[in-house]
């Protein structure tokens, strides 16, 4: 099991969990269908990780949404380089973990609107930016 630190940790639960939220908060609609469904897909992400994400609650960046948004972008980065340094064999999985948990929120409601499309893309930028 790898180890983080309590900073590392509430950096990966801001980078998933605040994933969701922007994902969730960029189209009105069905906000608790698509929490439930972010929360279902976490189980696409290792043990290790599901137990730093239960740890504690996570806490998103304050400010506007732009500033929450480059909040959980920085996060996002941030996590790659986390893993990369602690869990090399997350680096690959990670992403495509955090991207399938986007997509879920995202076909929630039945269908994907354009904004929804476009933060999923900027959180596979972010994701690959590192």
């Amino acid at each position: 099991m790898t180890l983080f630190t309590e900073e590392e940790g509430r950096t990966l639960r801001t980078a998933v969990f605040g994933a969701m939220v922007l994902v969730s908060t960029a189209d009105p609609g069905a906000v608790d269908e698509e929490s439930y469904a972010g929360i279902r897909a976490t189980t696409s992400l290792s043990p290790d990780l599901r137990a730093v994400l239960g740890a504690a609650a996570p806490v998103l960046p304050e400010g506007s949404a732009a500033d929450v948004e480059a909040g959980v972008m920085e996060a996002l980065r941030h996590s790659m380089k986390i893993l990369g340094a602690k869990a090399p064999a997350e680096v690959e999985a990670f992403p495509r973990a955090v991207l399938a948990i986007c997509r879920e929120v995202a076909t929630a409601d039945g269908q994907v609107a354009a904004a929804e499309q476009a933060v999923v893309a900027r959180v596979e930028q972010a994701l690959n930016a590192v």
